[in-house]
């Protein structure tokens, strides 16, 4: 048994439900029953992301951080594939960082997300079809 597991199943058109432990999540092409897959890629990212820097914010610095808001943004090209240099996080953070502070949390957030490390090393899936 692998790690992790979800389960998809789409009854025709563009959209599925996927299960993943005891959670439900709608995702659709046509972005009509859900979201679509790249919103969802977007929104895992950033979700990743911000619990990363939070991470690094308590575990290498000692700081708490309060309430972030991250507003995630990528551009898609002409196949609706996202842009890999347009994904832009803009983290809203209750705590006052200084320059440096931001920095090193930039830093430790990339580093720490898993999201960003399967996006980086190029994440690939063996498919098998019965």
């Amino acid at each position: 048994m692998a790690d992790l597991e979800s389960h998809t199943v789409n009854e025709g058109g563009f959209a599925a439900t996927s299960r993943v432990g005891n959670y439900e999540l709608s995702i659709d092409a046509t972005k009509e029953e859900g979201p679509s897959p790249n919103e969802v890629l977007l929104a895992d990212y950033a979700s990743c992301y911000t619990f990363a820097f939070r991470a690094g914010a308590m575990r290498e610095h000692d700081l708490e951080l309060g309430e972030i808001e991250t507003e995630a943004e990528a551009d898609l090209d002409d196949d609706d594939d996202i842009v890999d240099d347009s994904v832009k996080f803009t983290l809203h953070v209750e705590d006052d960082l200084d320059d440096e502070q931001v920095e090193a949390l930039v830093e430790l957030g990339e580093e720490i997300c898993h999201v960003h490390a399967a996006l980086h090393e190029g994440m690939y899936a063996e498919i098998n079809v019965e």
